[in-house]
């Protein structure tokens, strides 16, 4: 997505020009993609222990961070460090204690950190902002927000270094932090405390015995047949990137979802306190059969209620490939009366009838918000009366409530959020 965008419609103000990669099989694929693009070929790479020494050199303006999620606070505050502003994708980081060190960085460096929440630039979820900020519903008094994910895109984070609760921090930080987000945004306000449980339930190996789903293959590559599998060899893109680098790290793309080792939750609910009185029941689940989310926020004047479908079933094309874009292969999913692909935001005031609100065409994927979002990266901001773009302090703000939710599922208590200790006041 960055790539596209520095080498297509944000070309004038923005150069792409080094890698920080260490994986050299990766690097290469993405060189080979830059110079079918006219960009230069190749470009200098470096290590992540020698990124200071690349952002000196090549006078880099701008890290973009898209490594794995237990690596942000590192590579962010070195990027700070180092004289250089960070973009870093969600979430911001994993725990406490690497809020702690970017929270000190951007103290002791005064540089900038961009969050990239592009779940708020959907026109969707823009469009219940514009509701809630009218005051047609009044003063919000709870939100309800059910999020599924459907059995390919769920099962995909237990296949991948995210099913290890040590690099991404579980769901509850690596997913929610833009679910979080989106209510914090939404009612404009900060949370405070929180309560969560959670467990594996249907992932992992102890759950899949309990099934009988025994005498499962290792990994996906080869098993092409099984719904469960990703064969990473039916996929040039993900063939390129990881099978065909895997001899550089180990990493497997395409382990068991059914396999030993995972140690995050596919099962969620997490209740919220939040500063302005608002209360938030929230729920995640990572194996529904449709994929898309539900959100009702009860104000002091009316309602509003916002669901989404992006896949109202899982679809297979003729090679047995599971359909991942409804937008791309609408027959897929034609005559699905029940449950069709779509949105629909409803409001009602008091003693009135329903009214549905508007909810304008978007641009590009995560809901038509990523050209919008790209846009305010490479070019900055501009006066947004929705308050799109985000900062640090709104990463932070995000992952709190993650972590403490894990504090909260180890201790099975409530958490401050204020005796976590992030560095800075939310």
């Amino acid at each position: 997505m960055y790539v596209d965008a520095i080498l297509g419609a944000h070309a004038e103000v923005a150069e792409l020009v080094a890698w920080c990669e260490p994986n050299p099989t990766r690097a290469e694929y993405y060189d080979t993609q830059v110079a079918q693009r006219g960009g230069p070929d190749p470009l200098p790479r470096y290590l992540p222990a020698d990124l200071e020494r690349m952002i000196a050199e090549q006078r880099v303006d701008v890290v973009i961070v898209t490594a794995p999620d237990h690596t942000h606070a590192d590579l962010v505050s070195r990027t700070l460090a180092a004289g250089a502003d960070a973009v870093v994708e969600k979430p911001l980081t994993i725990d406490a204690d690497g809020c702690r060190t970017i929270t000190g960085a951007v103290a002791e460096t005064g540089r900038d950190v961009v969050m990239t929440f592009n779940y708020r630039y959907a026109p969707r979820n823009s469009s219940l902002r514009e509701v809630i900020a009218s005051g047609a519903i009044g003063t919000p008094t709870s939100v309800h927000f059910e999020w599924a994910l459907d059995t390919v895109h769920g099962a995909d984070y237990f296949r991948r270094w995210h099913r290890r609760k040590d690099l991404s921090g579980g769901l509850l930080i690596h997913k929610s932090s833009h679910h979080v987000d989106l209510v914090n945004w939404w009612l404009d306000d900060v949370p405070e405390r929180v309560y969560a449980s959670g467990a594996l339930r249907f992932y992992g190996d102890e759950a899949a015995a309990s099934r009988g789903m025994t005498d499962r293959p290792e990994r996906g590559t080869g098993h092409a047949e099984d719904h469960w599998c990703l064969d990473l060899e039916q996929d040039p893109r993900l063939k390129a990137l990881y099978l065909d680098a895997e001899h550089h790290d180990g990493y497997r793309r395409d382990q068991d979802v059914f396999g030993p080792g995972i140690t995050i939750e596919d099962t969620m609910a997490v209740l919220v306190d939040y500063r302005g009185g608002a209360t938030l029941t929230y729920s995640l689940n990572a194996h529904a059969p449709w994929e898309g989310y539900k959100v009702t926020v009860n104000g002091t004047e009316g309602r509003a209620e916002l669901e989404v479908v992006e896949r109202g079933s899982v679809e297979f094309d003729e090679e047995g490939r599971a359909v991942l874009d409804p937008s791309a292969t609408p027959e897929a999913f034609a005559g699905d009366s029940l449950r069709p692909v779509g949105d629909r935001l409803l409001v009602q005031r008091h003693w009135e009838r329903a009214t549905e609100h508007p909810i304008p065409e978007g641009i590009g994927g995560h809901g038509g918000g990523d050209a919008i979002l790209l846009a305010d990266v490479f070019r900055g901001p501009g006066q947004d009366p929705l308050g799109r773009p985000a900062g640090y302090l709104d990463g932070l703000r995000a992952v709190a409530v993650g972590i403490a939710a894990n504090e909260s599922m180890r201790t099975r208590q409530a958490v401050a959020i204020a005796d976590l200790d992030l560095g800075v006041d939310l």
